[in-house]
């Protein structure tokens, strides 16, 4: 059994089946990308939200969750639990003024996916998903401050 996969879930491949052709290429191709930057992380289907879902351990007993892939019928969808204290210095990550906390990257084709930028994102993700809860609230305040004096509130 792959580190990646959870014995209780469903294979991600029984959930990508149910996805057009495309889709499932770029959930694929988004989910290599994960295991390349998190070999360790655990790779398991939330059913109810039809999503993958990606844990890191950190001790033996604690995992904490950072990030998702997020299968459609037109799209697909790499998540992060605490985008909106990431660092996103090329912007791409959607979501400000819908949610509170997670940010996205949407690709409707698999060229569009950069592997490079998207490792750095996933590795973004952990860092922030990995901080204490009262250092992830001084990133917030720190983003929030510099939206507004940036005007971009």
């Amino acid at each position: 059994m792959s580190p990646m996969r959870d014995r209780d879930s469903m294979p991600p491949e029984a959930l990508l089946a149910l996805y057009p052709d495309p889709m499932r290429a770029i959930a694929e191709h988004l989910r290599e990308i994960v295991r390349r930057v998190a070999p360790d992380a655990i790779e398991r289907v939330r059913t109810g939200w039809r999503l993958i879902g990606y844990d890191l351990p950190i001790t033996p007993r604690r995992t904490v969750y950072f990030g998702w892939v997020a299968p459609e019928s037109g799209h697909v969808h790499l998540g992060f639990e605490h985008g909106v204290v990431m660092e996103d210095p090329d912007g791409v990550l959607l979501g400000a003024g819908i949610t509170k906390r997670v940010r996205w990257v949407t690709f409707r084709r698999d060229a569009d996916v950069d592997d490079r930028r998207l490792e750095g994102l996933v590795r973004e993700g952990i860092r922030v998903a990995t901080l204490s809860p009262a250092e992830r609230h001084l990133l917030r305040l720190q983003r929030e401050t510099e939206l507004v004096a940036s005007g971009r509130d």
